[in-house]
C-alpha cells in the first residue's frame, strides 16, 4: 500500500503518516524533510536562497523517488500537489488522502509555527487567516482530485485508522 498524505499546511499530515505507518507497519516519510537531507537545508533556506521554482523542482524529482518503494505513507508539502504534475504522479502511483481541514482549525495550529514556515512567517493572525483561505481556494481542485477527501480534526483516532486497514 501506497498512501500519500495531501493538505494545507497545518493539516496533520506529519503526524497522521507517523500513526497510520504505526498502525500499517510500515515506513512513513515527509518528504519535506527528504528534501532539506537531499538539500543540506531549512525549507526556508531554500526558498530564501534558491526561490519557489527550485524548490517546486526539487520538491518534484525526489517525490518521483517513492516510485522505487512498494509499501509506505508519506506526508506531503502544502503546494507538492500544485506543481509538475505531481498529483496525477501520485494518483497513478498510490492512494491519495485529502486532510481537509476548516481554515480555523489550520489558523490555530500554525499561529506557533509562522516563523519555521516561509510563506506565513510575516502574516499577523488576521493576514494568516485570510492566506490560507485564498491559497486553499487555489490548491482545491488539485486536492479534490484525492482518491479520499478526510477531515481528520472531527474524527477519532481508531475511526481514522479503521479507513486504511
Amino acid at each position: 500500500m501506497r498512501i500519500f498524505l495531501i493538505g494545507m499546511m497545518g493539516s496533520g499530515k506529519s503526524y497522521c503518516a507517523k500513526l497510520l505507518a504505526k498502525k500499517l507497519k510500515t515506513s512513513h516519510y515527509d518528504l519535506d524533510n527528504l528534501i532539506e537531507l537531499a538539500e543540506e537545508k531549512t525549507i526556508a533556506e531554500i526558498f530564501e536562497e534558491d526561490g519557489e521554482p527550485y524548490f517546486r523542482q526539487k520538491e518534484a524529482e525526489i517525490l518521483r523517488w517513492f516510485a522505487e518503494k512498494k509499501v509506505f505513507v508519506a506526508a506531503t508539502g502544502g503546494g507538492t500537489p500544485c506543481f509538475h504534475d505531481n498529483m496525477k504522479w501520485m494518483n497513478q502511483n498510490g492512494i491519495t488522502v485529502w486532510l481537509n481541514e476548516p481554515v480555523a482549525v489550520l489558523v490555530n495550529r500554525l499561529k506557533a509555527e509562522k516563523a519555521h514556515r516561509p510563506l506565513i512567517k510575516d502574516l499577523s493572525d488576521d493576514e494568516l487567516y485570510a492566506f490560507l483561505e485564498n491559497k486553499l481556494a487555489e490548491r482545491r481542485p488539485f486536492y479534490e482530485t484525492a482518491t479520499h477527501i478526510i477531515e481528520y480534526s472531527s474524527m477519532k483516532e481508531k475511526d481514522f485508522l479503521k479507513l486504511f486497514i
